[in-house]
């Protein structure tokens, strides 16, 4: 193996220990982190040392797959039924599931992120008062083209925490790119929620409504 690849290789599996083990939230402080304990400051001058996101997203799925798979599922399962429910009671602002939960790749410490589009914010904090929901409101700056867009951004807090991002309704057909891997960002509705719990956890399923022993 050569030395970038091997380089490579050892940073992206430590940067998936951290993900998983130490509570490291974004692959770009992974990433950094992993980069100075394998090879130290000289990491800065050797980007084609560092791992890809997607590369780091590989491994941190394996390394959560390899420690305790069933576990795993189980936990998916539940992230992806509080996932539906809250998609149900929001049916009003159409929610779409993305992130970790939609893909499987969930981790310690993922929560369920969720768009949802309305053009008057208000009306979504009146529905969730009405729905005897706590939560907690910020602003998120983001450059895009050139210029800072604000996007309002709403905190529940269930089991599972979960994070509305708020779009307008025009944009509801607007799909982004993953930061990860650059592919298109995947949104499922309700719908497609339901059907991939149907899919991929149907003896969860079962089990869950006392239909299987």
């Amino acid at each position: 193996m050569k030395k970038e690849e091997r380089f490579r290789h050892l940073i992206k599996q430590e940067a998936a220990r951290l993900m998983v083990h130490e509570g490291v939230n974004q692959y770009f402080d992974a990433k950094r982190i992993a980069a100075r304990r394998i090879i130290g400051k000289q990491y800065k001058y050797n980007p084609k040392y560092l791992p890809s996101n997607g590369e780091i997203s590989d491994a941190v799925h394996a390394l959560g797959q390899a420690a305790d798979p069933a576990s795993h599922q189980q936990l998916l399962f539940r992230m992806r039924l509080l996932a539906l429910e809250v998609m149900e009671r929001l049916q009003p602002f159409s929610p779409r599931l993305i992130g970790s939960v939609s893909t499987g790749r969930i981790r310690k410490g993922s929560d369920i992120d969720l768009h949802v589009f309305t053009d008057e914010i208000e009306v979504l904090e009146h529905h969730l008062h009405a729905l005897d929901w706590q939560f907690d409101r910020d602003t998120v700056c983001i450059r895009a083209n050139g210029k800072l867009i604000e996007y309002q951004h709403i905190h529940l807090d269930f089991e599972f925490p979960v994070e509305l991002s708020i779009y307008p309704e025009r944009e509801i057909r607007v799909v982004g790119r993953s930061s990860t891997d650059g592919k298109p960002i995947r949104r499922l509705n309700a719908g497609k929620v339901r059907q991939l719990i149907t899919d991929e956890h149907w003896e969860d399923y079962l089990r869950q409504d006392g239909q299987l022993e």
